[in-house]
């Protein structure tokens, strides 16, 4: 009797042990897992799609890290999230970059120094669109005129408001505070001059317009060129709609936008941020967002520090510079 208890006891014992090994074991495997967080943006927007695919990609690819995916009110909030370590990375537009560092964003005087730039997403794009036959063909006509610059307290009429401001005209126009299919339809209907998109393209909204009257798309970046727009607001990029991107377009559009950013926490290592990026720009990465959005195809290594006007993460710099990557002094 006493010798089965002693090899009952015995027994017992190796279990525990054994359970105890593997709890250990397990304990140590979560231990060496990074758990990260990307916050993105409003289900069903573009900057969801962004943060959920290169969530599922970096966790799927990389050893030893799990992202999560985070919803999120948008660019502001995830600067906010960012920069105060709620998260790890987040999809901001260069001029919520540019102005959070500044401390110049909406009522919001506090600088955003803990989020930084890793890399270009892509850009909305400003489309300034006339009818053909209105005699209209450079912005400096549109003096006088009515222009649809989108609802009031949009982003898109916060642009118009810039861009207009800077070849000074915004004190010489009549802004129509109406969105894009309402503007599509009013400049038809002859009851609007001119309509600004400030989106991806193609533009669902500028193909209405296109479709119904033969329309002209104005040379934008020219003439903010020649005004103080880029002064101003540094953050705007030059970009190409190319030509047939709309129906009767058949020549290129020179023109601005803002660029969605990936970025990421200062709190970040170096070799974490470098390897997200190495991942994510592989070919096989790369083809993996494509699938994600069609807006994913503007994501390429040449243009990879596009519209970057705020100092980049350290990684970010390796990263680019051993792409072949000329930084600019304020992206040091």
């Amino acid at each position: 009797m006493l010798k089965q208890r002693f090899k009952a006891s015995k027994t017992l014992t190796s279990v525990a042990l054994v359970a105890v090994a593997g709890f250990g074991m397990n304990a140590t495997a979560q231990a060496q897992t990074e758990r990260l967080a990307f916050s993105g943006g409003p289900d069903g927007g573009t900057f969801q799609y962004f943060s959920n695919g290169i969530a599922t990609r970096l966790s799927r690819n990389m050893e030893g890290v799990e992202v999560s995916n985070m919803a999120s009110a948008g660019s502001v909030e995830n600067l906010r999230r960012v920069n105060s370590r709620d998260a790890d990375f987040g999809i901001v537009y260069s001029g919520d970059m540019y102005l959070g560092l500044n401390g110049k964003l909406t009522n919001d005087t506090r600088k955003y120094r803990n989020a930084q730039a890793i890399s270009y997403l892509y850009g909305a794009p400003a489309h300034l669109i006339v009818l053909d036959g209105s005699g209209i063909t450079d912005v400096s006509q549109l003096e006088g005129k009515n222009i649809a610059v989108g609802p009031a307290g949009s982003g898109a009429a916060a642009s118009a408001q810039r861009f207009f401001e800077g070849v000074g005209l915004w004190d010489k126009i009549s802004p129509q505070y109406i969105g894009y299919n309402q503007g599509a339809s009013a400049l038809g209907d002859r009851q609007i001059d001119a309509l600004w998109v400030f989106a991806g393209f193609p533009n669902a909204s500028v193909i209405q317009a296109a479709s119904s009257n033969k329309v002209r798309l104005l040379q934008v970046y020219e003439a903010a060129e020649q005004g103080t727009l880029f002064n101003d607001h540094p953050y705007y990029a030059k970009v190409t709609i190319p030509a047939d991107t709309y129906p009767g377009v058949d020549y290129d559009v020179v023109t601005v936008q803002d660029s969605a950013l990936w970025v990421a926490g200062r709190h970040l290592s170096e070799a974490r941020v470098y390897d997200t990026l190495k991942e994510i720009f592989s070919d096989d990465g790369l083809k993996f967002m494509y699938s994600v959005s069609q807006a994913a195809e503007a994501m390429t290594v040449e243009d990879g520090t596009l519209g970057i006007v705020t100092p980049m993460h350290d990684g970010a710099k390796k990263f680019w510079t051993e792409q072949g990557k000329t930084l600019t002094e304020v992206q040091q």
